[in-house]
């Protein structure tokens, strides 16, 4: 039987402040600390439109530190660049993630991350490898799905000699790079252990309520993502551009899906979670109030804690007890 968790999950009636009856205030849904990030990240952070103006913002964000790990070293998969993060030694059946980070499809990169991976990597005592994927609008879809592809089978031929489980690799990703974790998990069921997605938008059509509930005043804005979607390119009715459409999601890798609840993209995620249990997949939703898209990097307790609760996520996934513990792809060639 499917199982779906969803704690903290709230009815769709919250509203941005101001958007309430006429002579009414409503209360600000995000908390003191995250209003506080929010309007500074966002005084700072360019409109949709000028690609490098958004890629010099992201550059100067990434400055972050994460925590110390055994080894960290940079090196090419099938010609993708991709950035290896050990935590430090465990067992030999460890698991292997394939981290996607965010940005758009249009920036970011192994940097922007770093901390992330680091984070991650220590949290579920596992491999993490961070891959570089092109970025459009230069590599439009489906580059990206594309180099992600390549750099899990690789990783699935490293697992061995970084002392993981090739049949406990998990693709993981924030915004942007949670799209392209599930599509791989659409793309390479067989392949994949389990699916790790940060807020990820599922659906080009942007068709859902929480894009007009918070369309704008929450960072991540409407817009921005109408314009991500224009840059990427490919099929809004394709699955493997919007797995949210896809028409069948049964035997797909168990799942967690992590979402913000003041987000354009909540109610994506949401309506995914709820699709892929009622196709009988083992899915967990986290929907953490008071926060907006992109918490996972910030100083934020949401973000430490959905970090920590993806590493236990991930260190379960393939055990014994657990409902792909018995899932083994075929032997690589």
């Amino acid at each position: 039987m499917s199982d779906l968790h969803a704690p903290g999950l709230q009815a769709p009636g919250v509203h941005a402040p101001g958007l309430g009856a006429p002579g009414v205030r409503t209360p600000d849904p995000l908390s003191p600390g995250a209003r506080a990030l929010c309007d500074a990240m966002t005084a700072g952070f360019p409109g949709p439109g000028d690609v490098h103006a958004l890629r010099a913002a992201a550059a100067s964000g990434s400055g972050r530190a994460g925590p110390a790990m055994a080894s960290v070293s940079d090196t090419d998969a099938g010609g993708v660049p991709v950035r290896i993060y050990d935590p430090g030694p465990g067992p030999a059946d460890r698991p292997l993630i394939v981290y996607l980070h965010g940005g758009g499809w249009v920036m970011c990169g192994l940097d922007s991350h770093d901390a992330t991976c680091r984070s991650l990597a220590l949290a579920a005592g596992a491999v993490v490898v961070s891959a570089d994927y092109r970025l459009a609008p230069e590599h439009p879809w489906p580059a990206a799905p594309d180099d992600v592809l390549t750099v899990l089978l690789k990783s699935r031929e490293w697992a061995r000699a970084l002392g993981c489980d090739p049949g406990r690799v998990v693709v993981a990703g924030d915004s942007s790079g949670g799209n392209l974790a599930a599509v791989t998990a659409l793309r390479a069921p067989e392949l994949v252990a389990g699916q790790l997605l940060f807020y990820p938008p599922l659906d080009a059509r942007m068709e859902s309520a929480s894009v007009e509930r918070y369309a704008q005043g929450y960072f991540h804005t409407a817009a921005h993502m109408a314009w991500y979607w224009e840059q990427y390119g490919g099929d809004p009715e394709h699955p493997h551009v919007s797995p949210l459409r896809a028409p069948d999601l049964s035997g797909l890798p168990p799942a967690l899906i992590v979402l913000a609840d003041c987000d354009v993209l909540r109610d994506e995620g949401i309506g995914y979670a709820r699709r892929l249990a009622a196709a009988g997949v083992d899915c967990t939703l986290q929907l953490h109030p008071g926060v907006f898209h992109g918490f996972l990097g910030l100083p934020l307790p949401a973000g430490a804690a959905a970090l920590r609760a993806a590493g236990a996520w991930v260190a379960g996934v393939g055990r014994a007890g657990r409902p792909d513990a018995n899932r083994r792809p075929p032997a690589m060639e």
